[in-house]
């Protein structure tokens, strides 16, 4: 994809890629309708995910369709144009996509968490242009986390007053940046004068920005998730929106990014049993001993696949359940209906974990030898579902959990919990 140096963009203008090519987007009109295009669209993308994968070939045709689908604007609120659907559905909508890429399920998990901060943060300005352009196709991709820093949500790009004019300019690095290959803005955490930490929607074309295809983890190989440099990048104080104040006080911010997260680590683990299932059912032979024509047959396979559906069952109606308890919370958010939501959640994410590595795993100790050849590529799931487990680690979920049921201690209020 070329890349053109363009004068900054203001929130009077979309970005120059959204000017130059404008998309014809479907406006998806309520929660079942979201549904029924995700489970069409997750058909298609699973024909060739194990070739995207193994080739690393970047989604760039089958994101365009993900958007013209108008699935990306569906948390756009009904009073913006948008169906302002629930947050279980969003859930399912992302687990149903995961289930046929995983790569792909990722990729706008932090276009809907910037859609979600212009809500809850935005002012009513912010709102009415950035939802329109997500209406209208426009993608946001991630510029938040760094390498290097103490934790991984301390942070170091800064954000300083332009000497030279109105604005701010923007120096720093980024990794992890699923999404801004592909993006048309790039929501950055930045580190004002006063060290409190604000998102800055930066268009991905600005100058000074470079994107930079880096990343090389073993799963989710394409999701574009790798560096993002700012050299002296522009940025108008209208899309400069607070981050730390998001946290500060209970809003649903966190406790739905991390929905998102459990939703695609619930889709990988869909993949991996699906899989699992069509292997036994039609390639692997039964083991001597058990006495079969058919290892569909054999009765130690038949139990070690009821107890993965067992699994997989409790962590979809965990995630359900989760869902309608970050709807409550941003109904109404106070302490205790953001920490039960960010509970349930964390709770969703404890099995929505396991059964994705789980699934990932029995898939090659059920099928059989035949499963591990590479023309089959089945190990992406599991190593998928390592990948994006990592995410934040699961440990740090039990603990949380335990602290709030036996002494009555709520979460703290980030997006890793």
């Amino acid at each position: 994809m070329t890349q053109t140096a363009t004068a900054p963009t203001t929130l009077d203008s979309p970005p120059p890629s959204a000017a130059a090519a404008p998309r014809i987007v479907a406006r998806i009109r309520d929660d079942a309708e979201a549904l029924a295009v995700a489970r069409r669209l997750a058909e298609d993308f699973a024909q060739e995910s194990a070739l995207r994968d193994r080739e690393r070939k970047l989604p760039w045709d089958e994101l365009d369709r993900y958007v013209r689908s108008g699935l990306w604007g569906i948390t756009v609120p009904k009073q913006y144009g948008g169906a302002g659907v629930s947050y279980g559905t969003l859930a399912e909508v992302i687990a149903t996509i995961s289930s046929g890429d995983g790569s792909i399920g990722q990729i706008p998990q932090n276009h809907f968490y910037a859609v979600e901060l212009i809500r809850v943060n935005g002012s009513e300005s912010q709102k009415r242009f950035f939802f329109e352009r997500v209406l209208q196709g426009d993608r946001f991709g991630n510029a938040l986390a760094e390498l290097g820093t103490k934790t991984s949500h301390d942070r170091k790009t800064s954000l300083a007053r332009d000497t030279a004019g109105p604005g701010y300019r923007i120096n720093g690095r980024k990794f992890y940046a699923t999404g801004a290959l592909y993006a048309d803005w790039v929501p950055t955490s930045v580190i004002d004068e006063a060290g409190v930490q604000q998102l800055a929607i930066v268009p991905r074309h600005a100058p000074g920005l470079t994107i930079i295809d880096d990343w090389s983890g073993f799963g989710q190989r394409t999701t574009g998730s790798g560096s993002a440099v700012f050299e002296n990048v522009h940025v108008p104080a209208d899309a400069v929106i607070g981050f730390a104040s998001a946290f500060t006080r209970p809003t649903q911010i966190g406790p739905m990014a991390q929905i998102q997260h459990a939703a695609i680590d619930l889709g990988i683990a869909r993949a991996a049993y699906r899989d699992l299932l069509e292997f036994v059912r039609t390639r692997s032979r039964p083991w001597i001993d058990s006495g079969v024509e058919r290892a569909g047959d054999d009765p130690l396979t038949i139990r070690e696949v009821g107890d993965l559906t067992i699994q997989l069952h409790a962590a979809e109606a965990l995630l359900q359940r989760a869902g309608r308890l970050v709807d409550a919370a941003a109904a109404e958010p106070s302490e205790a209906s953001v920490a039960e939501a960010s509970i349930a959640v964390a709770e969703a994410r404890v099995l929505t974990t396991e059964v994705s590595l789980a699934a990932g795993s029995k898939l090659f100790e059920l099928a059989g030898s035949q499963s591990t050849l590479a023309e089959h590529n089945l190990d992406r799931h599991w190593r998928n579902a390592r990948t994006h487990t990592l995410h934040d680690p699961v440990r740090w979920k039990y603990h949380a959990i335990g602290n709030y049921y036996l002494n009555g201690k709520n979460p703290p209020r980030h997006g890793a919990l």
